[in-house]
């Protein structure tokens, strides 16, 4: 079972009590994009075997989304941050280096 703590609210809580909402960081593609731009918008999803970052929301707290990075393998949540954010914050980055040494997700590592 995750456990997460949402960064708004400051609360930890198991999965039950939050909703997962996909894949974070994605390029939301709209009018005036191209087929390809918008059939990877829609389909093109990252299943990593090791580090996902994925976006949640604290439904039974203060409703709000956030993101958090965590093992697909082992379920091990490395940490939560604000989904106003456009990439990880370096720290977390960081951390997840000193635990999996060369992980990459999109373009980040």
């Amino acid at each position: 079972m995750l456990i997460l703590t949402c960064p708004c609210c400051g609360m930890t809580g198991e999965e039950t009590e939050f909703h997962a909402g996909g894949e974070a960081h994605l390029q939301r593609f709209g009018p005036g994009s191209t087929e390809d731009q918008f059939e990877e918008y829609l389909f093109m999803r990252e299943n990593p075997k090791g580090v996902h970052f994925e976006r949640w929301r604290h439904v039974n707290g203060c409703g709000k989304w956030f993101h958090a990075a965590r093992s697909t393998t082992t379920l091990e949540v490395y940490g939560t941050y604000a989904a106003q954010t456009h990439e990880p914050p370096q720290t977390l980055r960081d951390k997840i280096t000193a635990k999996v040494p060369g992980w990459t997700w999109r373009e980040f590592q």
